[in-house]
């Protein structure tokens, strides 16, 4: 007579999304309804910004690229992000960017959704810029120049055409490839499309300008006489020391809004100014309490480096959507042996239980 070990119980299982289950997910909520309504829990946790614990994200830094912890809580959830960034990968097949994220229960420490956020991070890092945009581009934006055209590219048109209401796009990469990659990709989007020989062709005629590249370096991928007066950039290639798009001069003309300071002075366009240059953080804008664009003229500039708020944000999305959809897994993950206090007797009962 055999038998097999006792059944986990309901307590061990964590609803885990894999990337097939996230790309089901997208496919069968629209992503452009994804990326409004992941833009929308992330407008709300804005508005409740004091609510959060924030840190800066821990890093550990190498010459190759950056892995990162981003965690973050509320009285009720916490929530964090395992994610790198390593610009070498793509030459090698790999992904710049990896991420996988987690919730969790804060008032017992349980673990309630384990996530994939490769996809995941890139569709909140474009909602979120999309969000930012409604407050800080100019009214009636149109059209958008995307510089650097790798995997980010086309989230940020699908982005900023769902909630902003762009319609052209003018793209330019210094690998052509990718800028047809990012063209074809969106060609039946309904977007204008124009690929662009240089960053000064794709900026002419724009309302903003979204710069996205990956290299790990102190770069000038906008220079000054580029930016007139107006345009709102949406830097988000700028997200680590030593890592910047934009030349200082921009900097020193633009109203410059962040998600939160003491992280982006470190790894945002704004480690080139002095630590008490004035910065508004975007939370206070959407709740009202600081200006955003004040004037047709105006340069707005959103130095966005990504902040564990918005994976929280993204991850509360994911979650809400699973029961509807039954686009998870259960995975088996934590140890509950009927006696709390009892694990070694679980082990020990499981031995037994495979040799009856």
């Amino acid at each position: 007579m055999t038998s097999s070990a006792p059944a986990p119980s309901h307590l061990a299982f964590v609803p885990f999304v894999s990337v097939e289950n996230m790309m089901a997910l997208v496919h069968t909520i629209g992503i452009e309804t994804f990326l409004r309504e992941l833009a929308e829990y992330l407008e709300a946790d804005f508005k409740r910004w004091p609510e959060f614990d924030k840190t800066p994200r821990v890093a550990a830094h190498s010459a190759e690229g950056v892995i990162e912890l981003m965690p973050t809580s509320d009285s009720s959830l916490y929530g964090f992000k395992y994610v790198n960034g390593h610009p070498k990968n793509t030459k090698e097949g790999l992904q710049t960017v990896t991420a996988f994220g987690m919730l969790a229960d804060v008032a017992s420490g349980y673990p309630t959704l384990l996530s994939e956020m490769t996809l995941l991070t890139a569709l909140r890092t474009a909602a979120t810029s999309a969000m930012a945009a409604k407050y800080l581009a100019p009214a009636n934006s149109k059209t958008m120049a995307i510089i650097g055209n790798g995997a980010q590219s086309e989230f940020q048109a699908m982005a900023f055409r769902e909630i902003v209401g762009i319609r052209a796009l003018r793209l330019y990469d210094l690998d052509r490839t990718a800028s047809e990659k990012c063209a074809r990709n969106l060609s039946e989007q309904g977007f204008d499309i124009t690929i662009c020989d240089s960053s000064e062709e794709a900026v002419d005629g724009a309302d903003i300008i979204t710069t996205v590249t990956a290299d790990k370096q102190c770069a000038t991928i906008l220079s000054d006489n580029m930016v007139g007066a107006g345009i709102h950039i949406n830097a988000v290639g700028g997200d680590c020391p030593g890592k910047t798009e934009l030349q200082r001069d921009i900097l020193l003309r633009a109203s410059i809004f962040a998600e939160y300071p003491p992280q982006t002075r470190i790894e945002g366009e704004i480690q080139q100014l002095p630590e008490d240059h004035p910065v508004t953080e975007l939370w206070q804008v959407i709740n009202g309490e600081a200006k955003g664009r004040a004037s047709e003229s105006q340069i707005t500039l959103f130095d966005s480096v990504g902040f564990a708020i918005e994976d929280f944000s993204a991850l509360r999305y994911v979650r809400d959507k699973l029961d509807a959809t039954g686009l998870y897994e259960k995975l088996d993950m934590l140890a509950d042996p009927d006696d709390p206090r009892d694990l070694f007797g679980m082990l020990q009962r499981s031995k037994g239980a495979d040799k009856a």
